[in-house]
């Protein structure tokens, strides 16, 4: 397979003036490998606003919702395609037990997250209302089973209770109200195993895995895609231990990569920032390439075949709460610097489309990098809610190879990054989709787009961008960052010349 990156030379300082990249398509390549409409996954846990006012208000709320789910939130997502949603959690996975989440309302007992604030839960969401969401989206469920302190046969039971057509937990789930079972593809058995889900070493959660892993059954059809708990950005030893002694027991491994400052001390804000803040922020953004690369090539020794898939179903910016809120919530505003996180990262997701097959980003409302925000009865869709929606056109479309050279500009804290980043696909219907990234914020860029073949006529696009890389979308307010039609471009023969202007974000479909 020809597979063609980025080539980045030089080191240059930002300047003012337009910058000219040469970009050849090589849309005629074979044996591309599909981009997994996975990578465009969510993620919802049980933590701050995200379950209870983001996604669910209960059916005799006076926000209007569908059967307990707010009715603009599920609108605005089924316009996103998610194509997988992850649930329970992240750390709140490892000390869910499923049980107290099914049958009547009033009888589910309450639970302290205790990892999230301290905040009292209902369980009104559960099991039912979870997998009854992912039928009204449309998406695939992503299941993670309680590892850290649940047991082997609770988690083998809540996979029957889901999948199985008969036997006993069938009769309770019919008696809650389900009779037929629903589709469950992907189980995650633990999460972060290495911290919150019980600070293990990989050797014990290698045996542990297997333990538990046995048992989760396929019952009537149904074929479980089992993912081993992976490791967290830089611990590449987790992955070499889980290949060496599970590759042959697992569909997949996760990983967990998120833009943030450091773990210790504040953060930063998430829209007070200054220029050297920002290219910060998206220079250790990318830097997740050079993490997929490396894992990836620890897999390839143990599986060269490919059979193992990665999945980073974590990964997004973590910023400081908003002021005012509770600090164990999460809850961040989403600025243009968010955009292009995004962005930048969900091209550099394609260009490993061979082994990475899902992507997970936090979270899907009122957590980190959201989608959307919530406030009583108005919504807000965030910059990265955008990207999302502009590029879901690369969801299950082949790999395009591009070859350019870019220059590389080193932020601040010493990390490199491209002055410019493109991507591009052919979807079923054989349209070719690029998206354009200038990070740039004080200067345009020309692309100029050498094709095999090009049909000026059919060409439209789209543009993100703002006044400001600070600016961000808030509830009572006009959006500041929206999309908007782009014509900055021009056909000549075979050649597409396209001004990108500063800090911007541009998709076009040929």
């Amino acid at each position: 397979m020809k597979r063609i990156f980025t080539a980045v030379i030089g080191t240059a300082i930002a300047l003012a003036a337009n910058a000219q990249v040469n970009v050849k398509v090589h849309e005629t390549a074979e044996d591309q490998p599909v981009i997994a409409k996975e990578i465009y996954g969510q993620f919802a846990e049980h933590l701050g606003r995200c379950i209870y006012d983001g996604i669910w208000v209960g059916p005799d709320s006076e926000i209007p919702n569908i059967d307990g789910y707010r009715k603009d939130l599920v609108e605005a997502l089924q316009t996103l395609k998610v194509p997988v949603l992850r649930w329970p959690g992240g750390c709140f996975a490892d000390e869910y037990h499923w049980k107290d989440g099914i049958g009547p309302k009033e009888n589910r007992p309450k639970m302290i997250n205790s990892n999230w604030g301290g905040t009292v839960e209902d369980n009104s969401f559960g099991t039912h209302e979870f997998f009854n969401l992912c039928e009204l989206l449309g998406t695939e469920p992503y299941l993670s089973g309680n590892v850290g302190s649940g047991t082997v046969e609770e988690l083998a039971k809540w996979v029957e209770y889901i999948t199985a057509k008969g036997g006993t937990m069938a009769e309770m789930r019919a008696a809650n109200g389900r009779k037929d079972p629903w589709h469950l593809k992907y189980l995650g058995v633990g999460n972060e195993s290495w911290g919150c889900g019980g600070n293990m070493t990989p050797e014990f959660y290698s045996d542990l895995y297997k333990r538990y892993a046995t048992y989760c059954r396929n019952f009537d059809g149904n074929t479980l895609y089992k993912v081993a708990s992976g490791a967290t950005d830089y611990d590449y030893n987790w992955t070499k231990v889980l290949m060496d002694r599970i590759g042959n027991q697992m569909h997949g491994v996760s990983l967990h990569y998120y833009t943030v400052k450091g773990w210790t001390g504040s953060k930063g804000s998430a829209t007070v920032f200054d220029l050297d803040s920002y290219y910060d922020v998206l220079a250790k953004c990318v830097e997740v390439d050079e993490v997929i690369t490396k894992h990836e090539t620890i897999m390839d020794v143990y599986d060269p075949e490919g059979q193992v898939d990665l999945l980073l179903d974590e990964w997004g910016t973590w910023f400081d709460v908003e002021p005012g809120t509770n600090p164990g919530h999460l809850y961040q505003q989403n600025t243009m610097r968010d955009a292009m996180v995004a962005a930048l990262s969900l091209n550099i997701f394609h260009n490993h489309a061979e082994r990475l097959k899902m992507a997970n980003i936090a979270q899907i409302v009122n957590v980190l990098q959201s989608m959307i925000l919530t406030q009583g009865n108005e919504i807000v869709l965030t910059p990265t809610y955008h990207v999302f929606r502009m590029y879901n056109v690369h969801q299950d479309a082949t790999y395009i190879p591009l070859e350019y050279k870019a220059a590389e500009f080193t932020s601040p804290s010493g990390r490199p990054m491209p002055e410019i980043s493109l991507t591009a696909s052919r979807d079923s219907e054989g349209n070719i989709n690029v998206s354009i990234v200038n990070p740039m914020a004080d200067k345009a860029q020309t692309v100029t787009l050498d094709f095999d073949e090009l049909k000026p006529e059919n060409i439209s696009g789209e543009i993100l961008k703002s006044k400001s890389v600070n600016d961000y979308n808030d509830f009572g307010k006009a959006p500041a960052v929206a999309p908007a039609p782009f014509t900055g471009f021009k056909a000549k023969k075979d050649q597409l010349t396209v001004t990108i202007p500063a800090a911007s974000i541009v998709s076009l479909t040929l």
